[in-house]
């Protein structure tokens, strides 16, 4: 009796620990965000709006705009309409890997890179 009760519960906790994040990418898709960050120290807040083709970044009272190529519902490339440098010349692919209330959680790397860095953003309204 032992044995079976002791496979029961490794059956459970192996069930519990194969929970998959919520992932409601659509919702997100379109509206405004705000994400916060460290630089140089002082955390810092940009404010960008998104639609199904253009983003728009607001920091340090400066606009800048990207185009938008969604590969699926939670993956888009993201790409500097007026590069003012070759770094910002390079695309950027974000992957939203898990979503919660008005947040949701991105990687996101340069185009054909492996190194990848994690971020949250808050939607603020649609």
């Amino acid at each position: 009796m032992k044995t079976c009760s002791s496979i029961f519960f490794v059956f459970l906790l192996s069930i519990q620990s194969c929970t998959t994040p919520e992932r409601n990418c659509r919702d997100f898709k379109t509206g405004t965000f705000t994400f916060e960050t460290l630089l140089e120290g002082q955390l810092v807040a940009t404010t960008f709006t998104r639609n199904d083709t253009l983003e728009i970044d607001y920091f340090n009272n400066k606009a800048d705009s990207s185009s938008i190529r969604w590969i699926n519902d939670c993956e888009y490339i993201v790409k500097k309409l007026n590069p003012k440098s070759r770094s910002e010349e390079k695309a950027i692919h974000m992957k939203i890997i898990a979503t919660d209330g008005d947040f949701y959680t991105f990687e996101y790397s340069l185009v054909g890179k492996t190194i990848k860095q994690r971020g949250t953003a808050k939607k603020t309204n649609d």
